[in-house]
């Protein structure tokens, strides 16, 4: 019997429509490979659907989300909604909304340096070559969630930051978990010597690893997380924070890949999950076809590997490798390079269909232009 799955797919705004279609196409290629069917759904969330409904998080939407088996989701973010900070309606409450109804609390990203690609990263060589880590980000409390005021006069304001055990329990098990398939390892990022919902992230986090006596467990403060994922990013395997710790430890961790567009990431709860590349909007790329389209093809397999079509995953991560290893890259990590957004994907579906002996310089000419 062949497995059947529905997928709600938010393109959202940007470029994030050209990614997906490059990540749909890599799927249907897995999927007709590997014998399974993608049934895809999609539905308007972020500056175009407020444009069209004045909601960045329209109820159809919603609904298609909590009738899939998982989500598909492009980026966000417009420039007049981001160059105007008084506008009440805004393109991120979407995402933010859509994570919180979701129950997505975990946050999921994976970071790792490519050989070919390691002279691409300001860092140095010595330093990123085999970096190999896994990000576990609270995703739906913590300050960006705490009730928010502003005084009557403007010159004041106030940001609550909040977190219950039981939020914590949740995601530390994961982090756990995961450490468990890796490196036996979880460093806890913090800043305990100062705010109290670190001090009992610190205190839930020593009980659930009681839980695991098999991994090890150290804690950092984020101040000193930051400067560590810059001196030496190989001591870590598994990194566990915060909502607002791991927006910003895991958005700095992109620079050891080389790009931003080669990180993928998922939103992950108890009934619901959502997979989506890291990077942003990227407006200025739209309609150009310059938009690196990997790590939204990598969380498409991510998305096969929650599904449990882990040979399916598994290939589109081989065929993003062997696509890295022949060059075939757009212009964020080659400046020279005259692929567009589409060849990208070309080359992995055939990867994925062919696997051995295909020679993509015998059917894409090297003289194909773009705009760089």
């Amino acid at each position: 019997m062949i497995n059947k799955y529905n997928i709600a797919v938010l393109p959202g705004d940007g470029i994030g429509p050209e990614v997906i279609h490059e990540t749909k196409k890599v799927l249907d290629a897995a999927a007709q490979t590997y014998v399974f069917q993608l049934q895809y759904h999609e539905a308007l969330i972020g500056a175009i659907a407020i444009d069209e409904t004045n909601d960045p998080l329209p109820q159809d939407t919603l609904a298609k989300c909590k009738a899939s088996d998982a989500v598909l989701f492009g980026a966000i973010g417009d420039p007049k909604y981001d160059n105007d900070p008084s506008a009440k309606i805004r393109p991120e409450q979407g995402l933010l909304a859509l994570r919180k109804a979701l129950g997505l609390y975990a946050n999921v990203r994976p970071v790792k340096a490519y050989q070919k690609l390691i002279d691409k990263s300001p860092l140095k060589e010595s330093i990123i070559q085999g970096t190999d880590m896994v990000i576990y980000r609270e995703l739906i409390s913590g300050i960006y969630f705490g009730d928010k005021s502003t005084s009557a006069d403007g010159k004041s304001a106030v940001d609550i930051c909040s977190y219950y055990q039981e939020e914590i329990e949740c995601i530390a098990r994961l982090a756990f978990k995961a450490a468990r398939q890796r490196n036996n390892k979880v460093t806890l990022i913090d800043k305990a010597n100062v705010l109290e919902t670190s001090r009992l992230w610190r205190k839930v986090v020593k009980t659930i690893a009681m839980e695991f006596p098999e991994v090890e467990l150290d804690f950092i403060f984020v101040d000193n997380a930051a400067m560590q994922l810059i001196l030496n990013p190989k001591q870590f395997d598994v990194i566990l924070t915060e909502n607002m710790f791991g927006d910003i430890i895991s958005d700095e961790a992109s620079v050891i890949g080389g790009s931003i567009g080669l990180l993928p990431s998922a939103s992950v709860g108890d009934e619901s999950a959502l997979f989506e590349p890291i990077h942003g909007s990227y407006p200025q790329a739209k309609g150009l076809g310059i938009a690196n389209p990997i790590a939204s093809i990598l969380s498409g397999a991510m998305m096969l590997e929650h599904l449990g079509e882990h040979d399916a995953a598994e290939a589109i991560q081989d065929a993003v490798l062997h696509c890295i290893n022949a060059g075939v890259l757009t212009s964020d990590l080659d400046k020279t390079s005259k692929f567009i957004t589409s060849d990208i994907g070309d080359y992995i579906c055939n990867h994925i269909k062919y696997r051995t002996g295909y020679r993509y310089k015998d059917t894409i000419p090297y003289n194909k232009s773009t705009i760089i």
